[in-house]
């Protein structure tokens, strides 16, 4: 009879930690950032959301042509890659093509903590991004960076003007932080 009790009581923890891990997993998931502006109802608030779904797809399948169709041509952008800035499209995309080479296989983004604003033809989204990868030497690599996009809506379509995209300085030693997370 002990024997076949503690049979039944590991068959039950086990069952249950099963149930809790994958409960766990389905509150975890994570989801398109445009669901968030379902809450409000605010059609450009969503439409801002939407382009930073779209612009995850597109940089997750490494689609150059997809993500330069998100940005407007005189976009101006400051990212944690030298030089100190971008200006245009074509120097802009060439930032892109240029990470992506850094890595192979997949790579992962992930949005915490968006916030949208819109006032008339002008949008701005501010968050926490993570990148994360395999680099071509396969180390893993998986940052957190700060991130700030301004949109202007132009034909009904919101094209993102200038992305800034920065990383915590420790000032003390001169080195980014690459180590935070939320």
């Amino acid at each position: 009879m002990k024997n076949g009790h503690r049979i039944l009581t590991l068959s039950f923890v086990v069952c249950v930690s099963l149930l809790v891990a994958f409960a766990a997993a389905g509150c975890s998931q994570k989801r398109p950032v445009a669901d968030e502006a379902a809450k409000t109802g605010n059609n450009d608030e969503a439409g801002v959301r939407q382009w930073l779904d779209i612009w995850i797809k597109a940089f997750q399948a490494r689609d150059t042509n997809a993500i330069a169709a998100l940005y407007a041509p005189d976009v101006v952008a400051y990212d944690i890659v030298p030089p100190l800035q971008y200006v245009g499209l074509d120097a802009y995309r060439k930032t892109y093509e240029g990470f992506f080479a850094q890595y192979k296989g997949p790579l992962e983004v992930e949005f915490r903590d968006v916030h949208v604003s819109v006032q008339g033809d002008l949008a701005i989204a501010t968050g926490l991004e993570r990148l994360s990868g395999t680099l071509t030497n396969g180390e893993k690599s998986s940052v957190w960076a700060r991130f700030t996009s301004v949109f202007r809506k132009s034909n009904g379509k919101w094209l993102d003007i200038h992305d800034h995209v920065s990383v915590p300085t420790d000032l003390a030693s001169g080195k980014a932080r690459l180590d935070l997370n939320p």
